[in-house]
């Protein structure tokens, strides 16, 4: 067997065991929501389920109010997304095509405060919220990601400096102005980018546990993590629900992943995101 041949071959094998190791967690995930509690704490565990339980599934939807936890994390969702990719695509177009004064400064200082732990500014964000009157509303949930986060800043600059100065010349000779030139030009030429950061925004917000935890309190406005994590707080014996529930809270972040897979990998791709 030739050098190269050889070294295909331990790359397949070590790949192969390299997902093997990663999908034991998720299948045995699956295998647990579909188990009675009495197999579910079983000692030693069976991993198999025997009889399968799908009725799992079905149990959960009776056990709290998910479609109000799965329309008010939709809510908060789509209006995180949003208010990022506008956010952050405006703050970065300035820093990568606009001049003023400290610009490179200012953006070292931006992305300094990556470093900064979401524990640390949970509770100014507290105070500022409740100073607002906002507590147990879903507004703290989004409004933040409407002032513009540093990882999306980071991320739109880089693909903003990307595009070659000749589309921005034409533009300013055609009569556009600089915002013209963001939204007319800049936009359309970043839409991997644009998708990326709408992904990982998405998987951020929907799985989001810390700040609703803090800013809400009445049951009506829990969002699909909190409300998950209460069903283990309610009914003793509800474990194999609660995971039954965790994974069907994956589906959408599939179907998101699945829908911008295309553009996700060229933004990762061009971004250098891994």
């Amino acid at each position: 067997m030739s050098h190269s041949k050889l070294r295909k071959t331990v790359s397949y094998i070590v790949m192969t065991i390299s997902s093997l190791i990663m999908l034991l967690p998720f299948l045995s995930t699956v295998f647990n929501s579909l188990k009675t509690y009495a197999q579910f704490t079983s000692i030693p565990p069976k991993w198999i389920p025997n009889p399968v339980q799908w009725s799992n599934y079905s149990e959960v939807w009776k056990l709290g109010p998910f479609s109000q936890y799965i329309s008010n994390s939709a809510i908060v969702t789509v209006l995180s997304v949003i208010g990022g990719l506008l956010s952050c695509s405006m703050v970065a177009y300035a820093f990568a095509r606009i001049e003023f004064p400290f610009r490179n400064t200012l953006f070292m200082v931006v992305l300094g405060t990556m470093m900064i732990p979401a524990v640390v500014l949970i509770i100014p964000q507290f105070v500022i919220f409740q100073n607002l009157a906002m507590l147990d509303t879903l507004t703290p949930l989004w409004l933040i990601e409407w002032l513009a986060q540093p990882f999306g800043i980071f991320l739109m600059r880089q693909a903003f400096l990307a595009i070659p100065k000749d589309y921005e010349e034409s533009a300013k000779l055609d009569g556009c102005n600089p915002f013209q030139i963001y939204w007319r030009i800049f936009i359309p030429m970043c839409k991997p980018t644009f998708a990326t950061l709408a992904v990982f925004t998405f998987m951020t917000k929907w799985n989001e546990i810390l700040s609703p935890a803090i800013f809400l309190t009445s049951k009506e406005n829990y969002t699909l993590p909190i409300g998950i994590l209460s069903l283990g707080g309610q009914y003793n014996g509800s474990e194999q629900y609660v995971v039954a529930a965790a994974l069907l809270s994956l589906i959408p972040i599939l179907l998101v992943f699945l829908f911008a897979e295309k553009y996700f990998v060229q933004g990762s791709n061009s971004a250098g995101v891994k």
